[in-house]
């Protein structure tokens, strides 16, 4: 039987890398877009490569407290660079590399509110009572550092933005799984008090950030956009746009709030707590949540390596694990405010933000503080909320609007993917379904239907 439509699957394509990746490798890597070309002896940097003196970065002091480092113009511009196209993955090497089965869980997660149930997954014990035991979770910067550890082994379980996988898979041919959703919304679009933004048709001429290309971010930030009548574009930031047209570039979630209050962009969409942050340190407003849109949608998704989900004898290891993932979403949704301050560094320190900004990102959500930006009350969903079904008609619906979405490099696989066959190919149920059998409290979530079978929905997606 072949996994991959229309050919069959054979050793994953080696990629070229960028400046920055941490495989070690890099010192002989080629951009392969000139616009990433990044020259290290000028301190501010362009996208087209060339010094700026008028592009230096003053951020407030505020976030090196808040974040643990200060952000400069040039680290804005690398980590867009970075993101942006072939740094996604490894070189063949490291990225075809199987490892040999530890069932110890190595859990590699970005400093944002979506990792959340690895997190409590394993700091409340819940792998342990499973049997299971699971190291203490590596924090990840950026995105693409995070693919490439996954992809070399060194963590077997993690968080992806869903559009991730789908590009390893069919684009890359890594053995990729999704086994559930991580959680549900936790997003929204903020912009710059001073940006004149207050509805998605004043975007027109305007700098925008998303945190990777393949991201519901990027989905959902260009779909509004569209319906409003701006024309999202990908090109350097000097480079000149018509009134129509909004620019995207990727920068990675810690580098977003600095660069917004140093007006160097005007808006972003990204995951918690960089939202309540914004709101809290860089003087950003909520322009709309990305979960009053899109009713209960999927961002970030548990992965696993395709081999510890197909392989027998590792299926009571696997089921384990998703047992107590489940337990870990289902002990959040009822302990938002005390996971919030373990989650913090006024806690445990997963993440990097005082218990004031993780409590907002999981908790701060009605329509007296936000009259504009939650216009589906009825709805009834929060800020964040942690449920595990992977819903295929969710997953149809990304694979088809990234079709529609603008991406930067190789973008020809999409093309040739059909939506059913991603989601019967790319997700494995088996797991996570047996685990929420037991739970039944996770059908209490009002992302999951109320009414008939809570394993399938119709997706709701009202601009």
């Amino acid at each position: 039987m072949k996994k991959y439509q229309n050919e069959e699957h054979t050793d994953p394509r080696p990629l070229v890398h960028i400046d920055g990746c941490s495989c070690g490798t890099c010192s002989n890597a080629k951009p392969t877009d000139p616009r990433l070309e990044l020259m290290p002896d000028h301190p501010d940097i362009t996208d087209g490569g060339k010094p700026d003196p008028n592009l230096a970065l003053d951020y407030d002091p505020l976030f090196s407290s808040v974040l643990g480092t200060g952000v400069s113009r040039r680290s804005l511009l690398k980590a867009a660079g970075l993101a942006a196209l072939s740094s996604l993955l490894p070189s063949a090497p490291s990225f075809a590399a199987k490892a040999k089965f530890d069932p110890v869980v190595r859990i590699g997660y970005i400093p944002i509110t979506d990792a959340a149930a690895l997190l409590v997954a394993h700091e409340m014990g819940f792998f342990k009572k499973e049997g299971i035991d699971s190291e203490a979770p590596t924090l990840i910067r950026g995105w693409s550092p995070l693919v490439e550890a996954f992809a070399s082994h060194r963590f077997n379980l993690t968080h992806l933005l869903i559009p991730v996988p789908i590009w390893m898979r069919y684009n890359n041919k890594f053995p990729v799984k999704i086994t559930a959703w991580n959680h549900t919304n936790g997003s929204g679009l903020i912009v710059h008090k001073d940006s004149g933004i207050n509805s998605p048709k004043d975007f027109g001429g305007k700098q925008f950030a998303v945190p990777y290309w393949y991201s519901i971010h990027n989905i959902v930030s260009q779909k509004i956009m569209r319906a409003a009548g701006i024309t999202p574009v990908i090109r350097p930031q000097h480079a000149k746009i018509a009134s129509n047209e909004c620019n995207f570039i990727v920068l990675n979630p810690p580098d977003m709030p600095p660069a917004l209050m140093a007006r160097q962009i005007d808006g972003y969409c990204v995951a918690e707590p960089f939202n309540a942050l914004g709101e809290l340190k860089a003087n950003g407003k909520m322009l709309r949540f990305t979960g009053d849109v899109w009713k209960g949608h999927p961002c970030c998704v548990v992965v696993m390596h395709e081999e510890d989900t197909m392989d027998p004898e590792r299926a009571a290891w696997a089921q384990g694990v998703h047992n107590a993932i489940v337990a870990a979403q289902i002990h959040l949704d009822g302990n938002k405010k005390a996971m919030a301050q373990m989650l913090s560094k006024d806690g445990k320190k997963y993440l990097p933000f005082p218990a004031e900004v993780v409590e907002r990102a999981m908790l701060f959500y009605s329509v007296a503080d936000y009259p504009k930006a939650i216009q589906h009350p009825g709805w009834g969903q929060s800020r964040i909320n942690f449920e595990g079904w992977p819903y295929p008609s969710a997953t149809k619906l990304v694979v088809n609007d990234l079709k529609k979405t603008q991406l930067s490099g190789d973008m020809g696989f999409l093309s040739k993917l059909d939506a059913d066959f991603v989601a019967k190919d790319l997700v494995n149920y088996t797991f996570v379904k047996k685990a929420l059998a037991a739970n039944p409290k996770w059908k209490d979530d009002l992302s999951v239907p109320q009414t008939g079978d809570p394993y399938n929905r119709v997706e709701e997606f009202v601009l």
